[in-house]
């Protein structure tokens, strides 16, 4: 999903676009200046998206074959149908960024207004902070989730890190020193130890490629100085690491892994960079087997040692939902052709692994519209499915991030090309229950899109991590939010049972495997949730003593020992169907074996028939032929003896002067 990247809202940023290419709205439009600027191509799909934006779709008649210019035009135009005016002014501003990354900056001062970067801690009153640990006075507020504003008074503290986070379920805005990376957004970010890499992003239209590292014990920001490893010995050219955004950041060993990403002047295939931490230098990953092509906006989950890559928009704009798998320790790719029906194409989406098995794939967005579904793939059997969402169900959003804590999926930020997403939402991925965590209001970093999200540890506690994004403003803001016991558990406490929808994740696609351990494990997990519900109520009233809530718990066991029992007769019962199932196909496939070999005896046959057919064919022409030339000698013959006879009869006769010399015909022969 492309978002907006400038300092102007919509629509002053399109209309600023559009005067730069040379659309001012006349007639009189230059087009020869803007076909020399772009080629041909992007020439005329800028043209269509003016003209979708500012008149609406096209109605006017289709023009002349005698004059190809103007029908190129109008077809370009007619493709776009119904296209919303919203969605064309973004994919104008978002086409001329790709083709000319500094337009913004080239851009006439009286026209466009300058771009204001959101610095860290944007939204907070601090005082002046002395680095190096040492003690300063802040105060810091940042929005509620019931509009108010959570306000820290004037205090004394020493910086340690993220030790200032001491708020359970709300996003803070820590204290941050060091050399802060410029706002960005579309970057990629990732933990590894106590450190959080930023790599990369959009800035203004143009494509980073940076890196830089912010120590979560310390919060202070340093730029990491990375170096070029050469190709080979015998070769020392530099290995070209071009800027990119969109992509993703993967640990991986001693590495980071960036995965994909939209460049400046992106190539066929899909590009793997990997940055070795020890001896800090990037290089590119040589990989076997056939690659994706290059895309930006997907999904790279890692499950394992594996990466599944799913979905993104690729350079010509097309949106992908293709899914390949490349393995890490052979690096090698493979293409998936899975069963079920996939997801949509989309871009700027969300994935997540749940129990090594099921990847879950949340939102995204078309070239015209936004998503909320979710999609369930089952990794051993390759087979999609759409199952039902329970609880609140998010709006729907692009250029969000996510990131797991045990079996929850925090989703924060994103986008509908209206409005930000001010929900930080959480989904159980055992039940497939949405709760909302907490919620901001106004133009906050953390209501924007292509923001990261990381997790980290703050003395043994899960937190939150997320960076920039775009909201109108290129964002560098860090806020922390610390999950509390009460936020990862809140969709396991919901009341009622599981609905069939959540259990047909597990069991749609392969019902005849063994139930047996699963259902134990979910018995168990059950059980234990049981007893955390039933704590607080056995300490706050006295009346009831533990002997009752045993008992009930012993009621609640024999239930559910008898529904483990249930569940393994329906398994014996599977496991019958399946082995009469097998026995069936044994003997039909033994029948099969034998009319096999009975269609190749009959072939055989066949065969031999075919053969003597040809030799008796051929003898019948050798016959025909010799019964031809048989012919031919009698006629031959019978005109021979027709010769002879009328010869002897012309002797015979002696002629009329034989009779006039008085001789006979017996002289006639004797002379």
């Amino acid at each position: 999903m492309a978002r907006a990247s400038s300092g102007l809202a919509y629509p002053e940023r399109f209309y600023a676009a559009a005067a730069y290419v040379g659309f001012d709205g006349s007639p009189n439009s230059n087009d020869k200046d803007i076909g020399s600027r772009f080629s041909n191509d992007v020439a005329l799909i800028l043209y269509a998206l003016y003209q979708q934006a500012t008149v609406g779709p096209c109605n006017v008649p289709k023009p002349s074959l005698w004059n190809p210019v103007e029908q190129g035009k109008w077809k370009s135009w007619k493709q776009l149908g119904n296209m919303v005016s919203a969605e064309a002014m973004r994919l104008f501003v978002k086409i001329l960024e790709e083709e000319e990354p500094g337009w913004y900056s080239r851009a006439s001062n009286s026209v466009l207004e300058p771009v204001t970067d959101v610095q860290m801690n944007h939204n907070a009153i601090v005082e002046p902070i002395i680095e190096n640990r040492n003690s300063f006075a802040e105060r810091k507020t940042i929005s509620a989730e019931n509009g108010g504003l959570i306000e820290t008074q004037d205090i004394d503290v020493v910086s340690e890190g993220l030790g200032s986070v001491v708020v359970y379920d709300q996003w803070t805005s820590p204290p941050i020193t060091g050399q802060c990376p410029k706002g960005r957004y579309e970057h990629a970010a990732a933990v590894v130890e106590d450190k959080m890499y930023i790599y990369g992003g959009n800035h203004n239209g143009r494509y980073l490629s940076d890196l830089h590292v912010l120590d979560l014990r310390s919060c202070t920001w340093s730029k990491v100085e990375a170096k070029v490893e050469s190709k080979s010995v015998e070769t020392p050219s530099p290995v070209n690491i071009t800027p990119s955004a969109g992509h993703s950041l993967i640990p991986w060993e001693n590495k980071l892994l960036s995965i994909a990403g939209h460049t400046k002047d992106p190539s066929e295939t899909f590009q793997v960079k990997a940055f070795d931490l020890q001896i800090g230098t990037w290089s590119m990953l040589n990989t076997y087997g056939k690659p994706p092509v290059s895309r930006g906006g997907q999904s790279v989950t890692l499950v394992g040692t594996t990466l599944v890559i799913f979905g993104g928009q690729d350079a010509k704009q097309t949106l992908l939902n293709d899914l390949h798998i490349l393995d890490l320790e052979t690096l090698t790719w493979d293409e998936i052709d899975a069963v079920g029906v996939p997801p949509s194409p989309r871009s700027g989406h969300a994935a997540a692994v749940h129990a090594e098995r099921y990847l879950l794939i949340f939102g995204g967005g078309s070239h015209a519209t936004c998503f909320n579904d979710l999609h369930v793939l089952d990794l051993q059997t390759m087979e999609w499915s759409r199952p039902t969402q329970q609880g609140e169900i998010p709006v729907p959003r692009a250029g969000h991030a996510g990131v797991t804590v045990g079996e929850n999926w925090f989703i924060v930020g994103g986008g509908d090309n209206k409005s930000g997403a001010s929900e930080t939402v959480v989904l159980n991925m055992s039940t497939l229950a949405w709760s909302v965590v907490t919620s901001v209001e106004g133009r906050v970093p953390l209501a924007s899109e292509g923001l990261s999200l990381v997790v980290g540890s703050l003395n043994g506690e899960d937190i939150l991590i997320s960076f920039g994004g775009y909201n109108g403003h290129y964002n560098s803001e860090v806020n922390v939010l610390k999950p509390s016991h009460k936020s990862t558990l809140q969709s396991k406490i919901m009341e009622g049972p599981v609905p069939d929808s959540v259990s047909a994740v597990h069991n749609a696609t392969n019902p005849t495997r063994d139930l047996e351990s699963e259902f134990e494990v979910g018995q168990e997990g059950k059980i234990r949730e049981t007893a955390i519900d039933n704590f607080e109520p056995m300490k706050s009233k006295g009346g009831e003593t533990s002997e009752h809530i045993l008992a009930m718990l012993k009621a609640e066991k024999e239930e559910l020992e008898s529904s483990l029992n249930n569940e393994k007769l329906l398994s014996l019962q599977l496991k019958q169907e399946l082995a009469d199932a097998e026995a069936r196909n044994t003997d039909l496939y033994k029948e099969l074996q034998s009319v096999r070999g009975q269609l190749a005896s009959e072939q055989s046959r066949c065969f031999k028939l075919e053969v003597d057919v040809a030799e008796l064919r051929q003898k019948q022409q050798t016959m025909e032929t010799l019964q031809r030339e048989l012919e031919l000698l009698q006629r031959q013959k019978a005109t021979s003896e027709q010769v002879a006879i009328n010869a002897k009869q012309r002797q015979g006769s002696g002629g009329v002067w034989g009779w006039l010399a008085g001789r006979t015909p017996q002289n006639a022969d004797d002379a």
